[in-house]
């Protein structure tokens, strides 16, 4: 089954079950400056997880986008990705256990086909120390369950010392099978919630490759082992508790929170531990085999290769999408890591030519009727990021060869920096390409690079004093219109250079508008005469402002959209341009469009890598 197909059976199965089914948030998180993504579905859900009412009732489902950035490392593997969907359903003080486990288990199975021979569950062996008993509901749930289907299922513990014991259902630790975002019932913070999972394994039943060298060839097999013969497709959360107390005693209330792989179930579907054989990755790694000339599988270097390429350029598609351009800062410095990267891996596959902007119109064509990829505007960032890279990799590589033989074949922090300044190789690729080559790497490398860094840094600041810092100069009547304005010009440029632009910073004062947003080039002069009718327009259509306060949800249900990750808190004020424009905003702003003036353009510039910047005024 293609994961097309498989979306839409979970959500359909959501929705017959009475959940509201809810859109996949951004990768970039608009309110939460703590984190850089969107790394589970359960993010946007946490206010309500906590007791805050979800405007469209106590059941939620969705197919969430993903990104998570620890998993770079494991990128090259048959199974790990960087960007992923998670298919995720809520109670919120609802239905428990025995339902949800039941309707998962009836979606696999029954929807998606899998045999139940092949599934594994696992449960929460307890923590008597901590006051939480042994989960032996969720594992007669689960013997329930399997029993349908014809299948004694014994529950077993300790599997990762005494192997599989012919168990179905396997008892873990509270490192394995409890959930909280803080860690184990020891060290949550006061007032986190957490509690017992149950993952869901599928069993792919081949026998082991276990070469002598293999660190599980004394080991006994069990579904939590990573021997490649399981693979978790879904985990089921059921937060019963919280710490009040310091001690970890059961909520009044219960929640439940899944997360199901859609890439992984893919893969089970096919039965295949290699998920990059799913119908999402096929075409992508058939054109890298076309310009390379491997044969995906003949090689594992190479495949490794292939698969950081395929896995990289999704990614990073999706990110420029959600206006993560490539850039030196946060959310932008990991996507260019991406880029280059699969730029790297090409180069060892032999790739000579810019492929990036061919492997990403795959992904857009795969995506197009699901989620809405801006193919120009990907492909654009991907081909100058390709170029300018491209010019320095042979030298930086020639350098680092000739760094590594200079330092005996110990690299220092110095010789790393000097990658970094004068070849645009992050620390990270660096440290893997030394890894690649046995080059050794001196301990206090890393630190030595750090501290290079400041410095560079430092130095660089004065460089960008007189960068603006954002917000208002005052609130006086002319900058409170200039403002009003900015509200017009960003819906304006979305809809003239489309959806992924971003506002990323603004300065106005009486005398003119300065404003940031995300594009990769430069706008055409019909691009700017075009966003700047837009906005006379609307001025001149006198639109009242229409001022509202509400929960941030709703505020996000009504499609308003909030300014460069600031973090908002549960009440919002929203401000409304008819149906033009919708922010969440503090204000101040005019009453009506109409008492505006004239908007005009002053200047289009660049602002950084990845940013424009507009001036602007009010005649």
């Amino acid at each position: 089954m293609d994961t097309k197909e498989i979306r839409e059976k979970y959500l359909e199965c959501m929705k017959k079950q009475e959940h509201a089914i809810v859109p996949s948030c951004g990768l970039v998180p608009d309110n939460d400056p703590t984190t850089l993504f969107t790394s589970a579905g359960m993010q946007q859900m946490i206010p309500y997880l906590s007791g805050q009412k979800h405007p469209l009732g106590s059941r939620i489902a969705n197919s969430q986008k993903c990104l998570r950035t620890q998993d770079i490392d494991e990128a090259g593997d048959n199974r790990h990705m960087t960007f992923f969907e998670m298919l995720g359903n809520w109670s919120l003080d609802d239905y428990f256990k025995k339902e949800q486990l039941g309707w998962i288990f009836e979606f696999l199975t029954k929807e998606v086909g899998l045999d139940p021979k092949n599934i594994y569950a696992t449960a929460f062996r307890g923590l008597p120390e901590a006051g939480i008993p042994k989960d032996g509901e969720t594992a007669n749930v689960w013997k329930e369950l399997f029993a349908t289907a014809g299948i004694n299922a014994k529950d077993v513990d300790f599997a990762e010392e005494k192997g599989m014991q012919d168990g179905r259902i396997f008892y873990y630790d509270e490192k394995k099978n409890w959930w909280s975002r803080s860690g184990t019932p020891q060290s949550m913070p006061e007032g986190e919630l957490g509690g017992p999972d149950s993952e869901i394994f599928w069993d792919f039943g081949a026998e082991r490759k276990l070469h002598e060298n293999s660190p599980w060839k004394d080991l006994p097999c069990h579904p939590n082992c990573d021997c490649g013969r399981f693979l978790e497709i879904g985990n089921n959360v059921f937060m019963e508790y919280a710490k009040r107390s310091g001690a970890v005693a059961k909520m009044e209330r219960h929640n439940v929170d899944f997360g199901g792989g859609l890439e992984r179930i893919a893969a089970a579907s096919n039965n295949d531990p290699d998920a990059f054989k799913i119908d999402l990755f096929s075409p992508a790694i058939a054109e890298i085999e076309k310009l390379s000339g491997k044969q995906y599988g003949a090689d594992v270097k190479m495949t490794g290769a292939m698969r950081v390429i395929a896995d990289h350029i999704r990614s990073a598609s999706f990110l420029i999408a959600d206006g993560a351009l490539p850039s030196n800062k946060a959310q932008g410095y990991f996507c260019r890591r991406l880029i280059r990267r699969a730029i790297v891996k090409g180069n060892q596959l032999g790739i000579k030519k810019n492929f990036l902007p061919e492997m990403a119109s795959i992904y857009s064509n795969i995506y197009l009727n699901i989620y809405k990829l801006p193919q120009a505007t990907i492909a654009a960032e991907l081909e100058k990021e390709e170029t300018k890279f491209k010019k320095t990799l042979n030298e930086g590589l020639k350098e680092f060869e000739k760094s590594a033989k200079e330092a005996g074949a110990v690299l220092n922090g110095k010789q790393l920096f000097d990658l970094y300044q004068s070849f645009g190789f992050p620390l990270e690729l660096s440290l893997e390409i030394a890894k690649e080559k046995n080059i050794g790497v001196a301990a206090a490398a890393q630190d030595e690079f750090g501290a290079s860094l400041k410095r560079h840094q430092e130095l660089s600041r004065t460089a960008s004093a007189g960068m603006f810092k954002g917000g208002l100069a005052d609130a006086s009547e002319q900058t409170t219109k200039l403002h009003t304005a900015a509200h017009l010009l960003l819906a304006a440029l979305r809809l003239v250079l489309g959806e992924h632009i971003v506002q990323r910073g603004s300065n106005i004062t009486a005398e003119r508008l300065r404003f940031d947003f995300s594009h990769p080039q430069k706008m055409a002069p019909e691009q700017i005469e075009q966003v700047e009718a837009l906005v006379n327009e609307k001025i001149s259509q006198n639109i009242p402002i229409a001022k509202e306060e509400m929960n941030l949800e709703d505020a996000r249900i009504a499609g308003a959209t909030g300014a460069f990750g600031s973090k908002y808190g549960e009440r919002v004020t929203v401000y409304a341009i008819g149906d033009f424009s919708k922010e969440i905003c503090g204000g101040p702003h005019a009453e009506n469009t109409g008492n505006l003036g004239r908007f005009k353009i002053a200047k289009e510039e660049s602002s950084s890598s990845g940013v424009r910047r507009i001036k602007a005024i009010l005649e």
